[in-house]
């Protein structure tokens, strides 16, 4: 079975999701505060995270900074607040997907089943032959691509990425030279089961620039969207 974490302070939320998910091949595991499905996700290995946004200690915003300081495993949100923005902050910040509450379970168990597949899919796929060399790595001037581990790095130092801007970066380095729109973008990035916004294209370029520099691997093209520019360096050394 694909185990699940679930954190959320609704204990009989967690009892219905356990018995109900069970039945589609996914093993739920409920933590009821951030602290101690933080813990879990350290000590334990699962497959996807679901997450409200309205916990004890802290939001589920900062629970996504966290996780996403150590691990790319999908996040699907749950949230309760009608507020666009707070989806659309949760998704920039790291999430895979969200359901406001109520929600159908049924709908729940198929966007996990969707994110867990699709992370697979990624792994598999990897190295993208647009990036790879024969070593596994993409030598550009200011910054180096590392696809074996997810890693981008700036004089040989990691730079901390979300998932989403991590994905951004590696689907315009697939097209270098080449601009592409903001719908072309959140299309690839998020699929059609999101509320998409042109808007937050620009918040995500915006956060990945800012933790690239000095390098300036994308160039807005205007009219047209964002492109990826960076000069690839030589593969000695």
């Amino acid at each position: 079975m694909n185990p699940v974490l679930l954190i959320d302070d609704d204990g009989k939320l967690g009892e219905l999701l356990v018995e109900y998910c069970a039945r589609f091949g996914l093993r739920v595991e409920p933590a009821l505060t951030p602290s101690a499905g933080l813990a879990k996700l350290d000590a334990g290995a699962f497959e996807a995270v679901i997450l409200d946004v309205m916990l004890p200690e802290m939001d589920g915003f900062e629970v996504i900074r966290r996780i996403r300081a150590r691990s790319d495993i999908p996040i699907v949100m749950l949230t309760a607040r009608g507020d666009v923005t707070d989806r659309i902050v949760g998704l920039e910040l790291g999430a895979d997907d969200y359901l406001p509450k109520p929600f159908e379970p049924r709908e729940l168990v198929a966007r996990l089943q969707a994110n867990i597949k699709r992370r697979a899919a990624d792994a598999a796929a990897r190295p993208d032959p647009a990036e790879a060399r024969a070593d596994g790595t993409g030598r550009f001037e200011g910054f180096s691509l590392h696809p074996d581990t997810r890693e981008v790095r700036i004089d040989g130092e990691p730079v901390e990425l979300t998932t989403k801007e991590y994905e951004l970066l590696m689907l315009l380095a697939s097209t270098p030279g080449e601009a592409l729109s903001r719908d072309a973008i959140l299309a690839t990035l998020k699929g059609t089961e999101h509320e998409l916004y042109s808007r937050s294209v620009d918040i995500l370029v915006s956060r990945l620039r800012a933790k690239l520099r000095p390098a300036h691997p994308i160039r807005t093209v205007h009219g047209a969207g964002y492109a990826f520019v960076a000069r690839r360096l030589g593969n000695a050394g």
